[in-house]
């Protein structure tokens, strides 16, 4: 076994993958950029050592550098994790050369399998189901037009040597075909540093299955089951869970079956995923194999008891499979939801900056986290957004859902903005509990964005209920500062009105001796228990029976409450408070609409507008490339553009002006 292995990664999945060698008794050494000098990898590693600047095309993609790295440090293996050089064959082939073991499979598998186009060559010579499509890359229109000619639109675009969603584009008309092949070999160009795409038929509500698989080099190869990911924005999963409620015992043996034949075919040991694309009628095409750990590993890891990064590394170090797929047992149902730095409320712009205030979920059992961050550290505009990997266990899916929603109305993450509320309200979404699920689901549900879960009857309970007891804690602790010792209901008042966004709530308190109230509305009642008390940020507590997790943020009169996907703004009023706010004049918007602010920091990557132009709202400005994905930027209102203060290939910081309009 390996005394010492290098993580040629970052983030939440290098600190995951140092807990194994932990456990495993295994020295591990972390690489680190200039960026990532205090990360959270750095510090969990027995050694470090540094690669280059904060590019990740200075250091962590970098080979020369990480090859150095390995000789400095002394490491006998290295574990890619998931992306940077993790499906480079020529990163492989620089290690066997090098004598040191790649924690993965061998660099011809990496090689035809992580090339899209040569994967799908291979499946069909093993017999695997595939999508229709070309086999070849596509080089201009008139080839696209050819294909689409054959297939019919819609049409999707792929980078051949892409993932994570990266230079991927769906074309349903001419113009789209035409734009789509730009902006995938692009992205595809910038993240990937190959610009090939190919074209594939785009079905329009299917789900994305996946079937995890496990080879040892000796020749045997299991498959431990399927994992959903069909919960996908910009064809990047968001939430994922194992097993799939859509398949049948049949189906998912046929998956299984399929995916151990095209491993066969390739010669693929180490861990490895094959991913299909389902219709609703539960027939299945091959997309692609991805050659190393998923990002949402986990959940099948929860279901099956495996600890996939130690049979990653026992298989690189020669060993038998300890098992065979009779053994294999899945047992409960698991849940993955991905917390990213970025703001649902506005497009789901990436977030940069200090974390201010980390506090994972407490009291919240059969919850597992993986993250890479901690408070006071930063998220870098260099890298992947996430923060976080949320994963729920239970003996079903609807006890899982329930868990999930408990941990991530419990986290409380400040000074950068993040997608909990946006998760909170796909979990908490009846068409996500009954199973009614595609990659369509979030474009379906929130078709012209995301702004907050709407408030249902339940929700605004919770609201009254949380309002109500915060400041009335607070009144009381006010009225024991001044003397006033009566009974709690006489010192405070009893009768008072909660404006919910906007609307009013006349509502009656009484004290219940056992650290709550009972709070009527419309003669309904509202019980509130509780052992919360002032300052803390996360108020925790039962409404009617139920356990409620709500975070609070401090206004100047009253407070913005986050709970079940939305956020609010709650003030608590005495009846004749209340009565006069009626007439006081409504703050003005202080929106500026003569200037466009950059939202995040970044690097220009195409201006699309020139000084002069008359622009429409929903007319493309910009595209401001932060965090490998490029950010559309459009306009909001009609106007006239005055003024263009960047220039492309500039790095602009956060509020810096991008472009003047007329007043």
């Amino acid at each position: 076994m390996f005394e010492k292995i290098l993580i040629a990664n970052r983030g939440e999945i290098a600190v995951r993958i140092m807990q194994t060698c932990r456990k495993m008794g295994i020295k591990t050494v972390a690489v680190y950029s200039e960026a990532d000098t205090s990360a959270l990898h750095v510090k969990e590693a027995d050694e470090a050592v540094y690669i280059g600047a904060s590019p990740s095309i200075k250091s962590y993609l970098n080979i020369d550098n990480i090859m150095n790295a390995i000789d400095q440090s002394g490491a006998q293996a290295v574990h890619p994790g998931y992306g940077f050089l993790s499906e480079n064959a020529e990163f492989a082939r620089r290690l066997r050369d090098a004598g040191v073991t790649l924690i993965g499979p061998s660099a011809s598998a990496i090689k035809a399998m992580g090339d899209k186009i040569e994967s799908k060559k291979v499946a069909v010579k093993a017999g695997v189901s595939t999508v229709p499509g070309t086999l070849d890359v596509v080089n201009s229109d008139a080839e696209a037009k050819k294909i689409v000619q054959q297939i019919g639109f819609p049409v999707m675009i792929k980078a051949a040597a892409g993932g994570g969603g990266k230079g991927m584009r769906v074309a349903r008309n001419d113009k789209e075909l035409h734009d789509g092949l730009l902006s995938s070999a692009s992205e595809a160009t910038s993240s990937f540093k190959d610009g090939r795409v190919f074209i594939e038929k785009f079905f329009e509500n299917p789900r994305h299955i996946e079937i995890q698989v496990l080879g040892d080099q000796h020749g045997n190869i299991l498959w431990l089951g399927e994992r959903e990911c069909s919960i996908q924005r910009r064809h990047q999963k968001v939430i994922e869970e194992a097993p799939s409620a859509f398949l049948t015992p049949e189906i998912r043996k046929q998956m299984g079956e399929q995916s151990v034949a095209l491993a066969k075919e390739v010669g693929y040991f180490s861990a490895g995923t094959v991913e299909f694309i389902m219709d609703q009628d539960g027939k299945f095409y091959f997309l692609e194999m991805n050659t190393r750990l998923q990002v949402e590993h986990r959940v099948t890891e929860l279901i099956t008891g495996i600890d996939l990064v130690e049979q990653m590394i026992r298989i690189a170090a020669g060993e038998k499979l300890a098992f065979t797929q009779d053994d294999i047992k899945f047992e409960g149902w698991a849940m993955e939801a991905r917390l990213y730095a970025e703001d649902p409320k506005r497009g789901f712009l990436p977030s940069t900056g200090r974390i201010t205030r980390y506090l994972e979920p407490q009291n919240v059992e059969n919850i597992l986290i993986d993250t890479g961050v901690y408070e006071g550290g930063e998220v870098s505009m260099f890298y992947d957004p996430m923060v976080a990997k949320v994963c729920s266990y239970g003996e079903d899916r609807k006890s899982a859902i329930e868990t999930m929603i408990s941990a991530l109305s419990a986290f409380i993450i400040e000074g950068i903005s993040h997608n909990g509320s946006f998760l909170e309200a796909i979990l908490s979404n009846p068409r996500f509990a009954s199973g009614d699920i595609s990659t369509n689901f979030i474009e379906q549900e929130y078709p012209g964005g995301f702004i907050g879960a709407e408030l249902t009857s339940e929700t605004t309970k919770i609201f009254l209920g949380a309002a109500v007891t915060i400041f009335l804690r607070d009144a009381e602790r006010a009225a024991k500062i001044s003397g006033q010792t009566p009974g709690r209901e006489r010192a405070i008042g009893a009768r008072w009105v909660v404006n919910v966004e906007g609307e009013d709530y006349n509502i009656y308190v009484r004290p219940d001796q056992d650290h709550g109230y009972f709070i009527t509305h419309n003669r309904r009642l509202i019980a509130v228990k509780t052992q919360w008390k002032l300052g803390r940020r996360l108020f925790q507590a039962t409404v009617n029976g139920k356990p409620v997790s709500v975070q609070i943020k401090h206004l100047e009169e009253g407070y913005i409450l986050t709970y079940g996907g939305s956020d609010v703004v709650v003030r608590v009023r005495s009846p004749r408070v209340a009565e006069l706010a009626q007439f006081m004049p409504k703050p003005k918007d202080k929106n500026k609409h003569d200037r466009l602010l950059a939202p995040i920091a970044g690097l220009i990557k195409t201006i699309k507008v020139k000084e002069g132009d008359e622009i429409k709202a929903g007319q493309e400005l910009l595209v401001l490339e932060a965090m490998k994905m490029e950010n559309v930027i459009y306009a909001d209102h009609e106007t006239t553009i005055t003024k263009i203060a960047i220039v492309e290939k500039d790095t602009v910081a956060v509020d810096q002006l991008l472009i003047q309009f007329a007043a």
